[in-house]
């Protein structure tokens, strides 16, 4: 059901401040940046994605589980979804369609031990898993 971690997002207030860190860390700039609300880099073996998120957008209740949310690829986000909320699972995020016709979907649960669980559909994983199979 897990087919790969497609997005570790993390929350920043001062958000150049935390894009200038990660960029000195990773070495790297972001190839992906919305002015003032994102920006993400590709990093490792298989390019997977760290996102920075401003702050404001971070989930804000207090007394459920928040911070950073890793985003599994899965091939239907709506029956995987619907299976872990099945499994006992609690809605953390609904389903959300990032940008309209790209592709990217995500949502979330908090699992019964009170971990947030991110799934995703991410068509860079996609394309970087059939690159990486031999022809």
């Amino acid at each position: 059901m897990l087919r790969g971690m497609a997005t570790v997002n993390y929350f920043a207030d001062d958000l150049e401040a935390a894009k200038d860190w990660y960029s000195e860390l990773l070495g790297v700039q972001p190839y992906f940046a919305v002015p003032g609300g994102y920006y993400e880099f590709r990093v490792g073996d298989y390019q997977a994605e760290l996102g920075i998120i401003a702050g404001r957008f971070a989930p804000s209740n207090p007394d459920v589980p928040g911070g950073q949310i890793v985003n599994w690829h899965v091939d239907d986000v709506a029956a995987t979804f619907r299976r872990l909320l099945d499994m006992g699972a609690t809605v953390h995020e609904p389903i959300i369609e990032r940008g309209e016709g790209t592709g990217f979907v995500t949502a979330s649960v908090v699992d019964p031990f009170g971990n947030v669980l991110g799934i995703m559909s991410n068509p860079h994983y996609l394309a970087i898993l059939a690159e990486s199979r031999p022809a």
